[in-house]
């Protein structure tokens, strides 16, 4: 071997060792070093934009570096779930998902990701129920006087929803597949425009959230005959009887818009961790709870495998869902 190829072997040496000595450190880098994105795949002031910006501030106190909110709005927030699913697993570029985005809508039109294999699930920030609401005019007082006006056939009932594969659209097509009733979907292009429908009779019924409609039942224009979640809602204490769809005679009907923090697929544990405390810390924080309450929010929590499981079970519950109704992207 000539002597400049010893050298250079001997350099080559050199610099291995002294990376394998490093590897460790760097491997160990303090996480996070700089700034980290979470992003929103809705509009401002929506309500997934407004549970990330409430979280953000203290997300960035017990994380050490700014949580800076960023709105990738489109595609009913699939734009930004594919910006999650193709970053880098290194925790900077992270997603307030949403049980439309993550659960509802891959099961009805094609999306540029897989629900379960491409994201991290982290921690539920909280759920919102919807409340099966109609008209002040409508004959039915009740949920069950509402499916025995569907199922006698005095007129052709529709519903209302902000589009093809929201939680409005969903839930009125599994509380039809548990009653065996029959319903005409009237898409809108929006929630707004849905519930003055709703208010002026246009349409029969609706099944929206919380904030969506309470204002409007409070107003006496509009009468909710069920919330669609499994318990009865503490958020409402002016409502009192206000049943749950399971309590109204739909045994087994469990409905939820959920908001979760989510990571890509294949995020360091000890990442995952970081973010996991760093949220159920945040949701402790009296301030935070009354303005999430304030939402009509139910408060979440929890662990990654706890919101891991909430994902797989919402995902197979809608596929199975729209498969069941024959729903197609465009209906």
């Amino acid at each position: 071997m000539s002597k400049r190829l010893s050298r250079r072997a001997g350099a080559i040496a050199c610099a291995f060792a002294v990376l394998t000595l490093l590897g460790p450190a760097v491997a160990q880098e303090k996480y996070p070093s700089r700034p980290v994105t979470l992003m929103v795949g809705f509009s401002p002031g929506g309500g997934t934009d407004i549970m990330a910006r409430i979280l953000a501030p203290k997300l960035s106190e017990e994380l050490g570096q700014p949580v800076v909110v960023e709105n990738r709005v489109g595609a009913s927030g699939t734009i930004a779930a594919a910006a999650v699913a193709r970053a880098k697993p290194d925790g900077y570029t992270m997603l307030m998902g949403h049980v439309s985005s993550n659960a509802m809508v891959p099961a009805v039109m094609k999306v540029p990701y897989d629900p379960l294999k491409d994201f991290t699930p982290i921690v539920i920030v909280g759920t919102v129920a919807q409340i099966v609401t109609v008209p002040v005019g409508s004959p039915a007082k009740t949920l069950p006087d509402f499916i025995a006006y569907v199922k006698s056939g005095q007129k052709k009932v529709n519903y209302a929803s902000s589009g093809t594969g929201t939680q409005q659209h969903l839930a009125a097509e599994l509380f039809k597949q548990a009653t065996g009733i029959e319903m005409l979907h009237v898409p809108y292009k929006g929630s707004g425009q849905a519930v003055n429908d709703l208010i002026a009779g246009v349409v029969d019924v609706n099944f929206d959230t919380i904030p969506s409609v309470l204002p409007h039942i409070r107003a006496g224009t509009l009468r909710g005959l069920a919330v669609t979640t499994a318990q009865r809602t503490a958020i409402l204490p002016d409502l009192p009887d206000l049943p749950t769809v399971a309590e109204a005679g739909v045994p087994g009907y469990n409905v939820d818009t959920w908001y979760m923090v989510m990571g890509p697929a294949n995020l360091p544990a000890p990442i995952v961790a970081r973010w996991a405390a760093a949220v159920n810390t945040a949701l402790q924080d009296p301030a935070i709870r009354k303005r999430l309450t304030d939402l009509s929010t139910e408060i979440g929590g929890g662990t990654p495998d706890e919101a891991a499981q909430v994902l797989r079970t919402d995902v197979a519950k809608w596929a199975q869902v729209v498969k069941q109704a024959g729903i197609r992207d465009g209906d």
